[in-house]
C-alpha cells in the first residue's frame, strides 16, 4: 500500500538548514496497522505530512498503492487526499457550528456526493464508531473521546485506502485514550490500513509494527508481540 525510498525533506530559513527526513525508506503492507514514534523534531511528523499528500519530498518516491504521488501538484495532491486517505489529529478539527453528521459528511460534500447518500454514508459510519445516537449533537456537547469518534467517522466516510493519525490520543485521558485504540484496532481487524503518530509506547504497541525514528532517520522497524 505504501513504499517510500530514500526520502529527503530540508526546510530552509535564511541561512539554516534542517533536514527533517534523511533517506527514510520503508514500507506498509495493506492491512497493516503500523505506528511510528520518536522525539520531537525526529521527523516523524513530516512523514506523515508526506504520506498524508499535505506535503512533497524534495527528493526520493512515495508510491501509494502502486501509484508514484511524490511527484504530484497541488491540486492532483488534493484529488488523491479526497479519494484515498482519511485523517485524524489530535485536535479533531471539527467545524464547530456543525453537529456530528454534518462534520462527518465533509468529505462527501467535496467528493460531490449527494446530499442523501451522504447522510446516509455519514450515519453508518457514526454507527461504526457507535455515536448513531449523537449525530445531531453540535461539538461543544460531546466529551473528547467522542469528538475523536467523530473525527475518525469522516476520516472513514469515504472509505480511504489508508487511515492516517496523528497523535490521535494526545488530548484524551487513559481510559478514553483505550477506548480509541480499540477503535483503531477493531478497524484494523476490518482491513483497514493504518499508520500511526504517537510518542507514548503504550499506545504504540497497538500496532503490529512500531518504526522508531530520530534525527530524520528511521532507526529501527520493531514487530509488536
Amino acid at each position: 500500500m505504501i513504499k517510500a525510498e530514500n526520502l529527503w525533506k530540508i526546510y530552509r530559513s535564511g541561512t539554516i538548514e534542517v533536514q527533517a527526513l534523511r533517506g527514510v525508506s520503508l514500507t506498509v503492507n495493506t492491512g497493516e496497522f503500523v505506528s511510528v514514534m520518536g522525539p520531537s523534531g525526529s521527523g516523524k511528523s513530516t512523514l506523515l505530512n508526506i504520506l498524508g499528500c499535505l506535503d512533497r519530498p524534495d527528493a526520493g518516491t512515495y508510491l501509494l498503492n502502486g501509484r508514484d504521488v511524490s511527484g504530484l501538484n497541488a491540486d492532483a495532491l488534493a484529488a488523491v487526499r479526497n479519494r484515498h486517505l482519511g485523517f485524524v489529529f489530535q485536535n479533531y478539527n471539527l467545524l464547530p457550528r456543525l453537529d456530528a453528521r454534518r462534520n462527518v459528511e465533509l468529505p462527501l460534500v467535496y467528493a460531490g456526493v449527494d446530499s442523501r447518500s451522504r447522510r446516509e454514508l455519514a450515519l453508518k459510519a457514526l454507527s461504526r464508531v457507535g455515536l448513531a445516537d449523537r449525530a445531531d449533537h453540535l461539538p461543544t456537547q460531546l466529551s473528547g473521546g467522542q469528538n475523536q469518534r467523530v473525527a475518525i467517522a469522516r476520516a472513514l466516510v469515504n472509505r480511504p485506502a489508508v487511515l492516517l493519525a496523528d497523535e490521535p490520543t494526545g488530548n484524551l485521558d487513559t481510559r478514553t485514550s483505550a477506548e480509541i485504540m480499540d477503535i483503531f484496532r477493531a478497524l484494523n481487524r476490518e482491513g483497514v490500513t493504518i499508520v500511526l503518530v504517537t510518542h507514548e509506547r503504550e499506545i504504540a504497541v497497538y500496532a503490529r509494527r512500531i518504526l522508531h525514528f530520530r534525527d530524520g532517520m528511521l532507526q529501527r522497524d520493531e514487530p509488536v508481540e
